[in-house]
Order: structure tokens, then C-alpha cells, then sequence
């Protein structure tokens, strides 16, 4: 299953959690929001930290999500695999293995922004 489709799913997945509770998703997505939009970090600092955590915690609707998000503010493949080495360095063995998952993923999103066919 590509990245892109496992992105896809997790949102639909997400989408039914907000039903259940509603409340609760509001109140997240309150608290993101205020973490994001407020600070002296800008955003793309900040989804550093939050893809560094979701490799180190090996969550990988964590690592698309923060991928994406990281590519929208601006954020470069260079950045992304300091990024990997130092969740790596946190996270040791089983961080790695999530590191060459997020890259993967990183790639195949890239290759879709910049119109390239991709081979996952």
C-alpha cells in the first residue's frame, strides 16, 4: 500500500473517531492548533520536532502526516534525514527501521508533488 494510500486511510479513520467523539477530537485539534500557531518556533520547526517524535515513537500515520505538513512549510529532504538521524540517535535500532520508512514515504510524496511516477 502506497504512503499516499495509507494517509488517505488513516484520515477516514480519523473522520469516524470525530463522530464517536466529537468533543474530544475538538478539543485536540484546539490544542494543535494553539501549539502550531503560537511560539517562538515557526511551523516548520515545530514538525521537526513532531516527526522526530513520531519516527523515535515509531507511529507512521504520525510520520506521513508530519511529512506533509513539514513539505508544506517548506521544509527540504536535506532537513528531513538531519531530522531521521537524530530520532535515530534517540530512538536507536527500532527508530532506524521507522527512519528508512519515513524517508520512503518523504519520497514518494516529493515524486507526487513534482509530478514523477513513483514505484511503490
Amino acid at each position: 500500500m502506497s504512503y499516499k494510500t495509507k494517509i488517505e486511510t488513516m484520515r477516514g479513520e480519523l473522520r469516524v473517531m470525530r463522530k464517536i467523539i466529537p468533543e474530544a477530537m475538538r478539543g485536540f485539534g484546539e490544542m494543535e492548533k494553539a501549539i502550531t500557531e503560537n511560539g517562538v518556533m515557526d511551523k516548520r520547526q515545530k514538525e521537526w520536532i513532531a516527526l522526530a517524535m513520531g519516527i523515535a515513537q515509531r507511529c507512521e500515520p504520525c510520520i506521513g502526516f508530519h511529512i506533509g505538513a513539514m513539505m508544506r512549510a517548506g521544509g527540504t529532504r536535506e532537513e528531513f534525514a538531519d531530522i531521521c538521524a537524530v530520532a535515530i540517535q534517540m530512538g536507536g535500532g527500532p527508530a532506524m527501521m521507522y527512519a528508512a520508512h519515513a524517508l520512503a514515504c518523504w519520497d514518494e510524496l516529493a515524486a507526487e508533488q513534482a509530478g514523477t511516477p513513483t514505484t511503490a
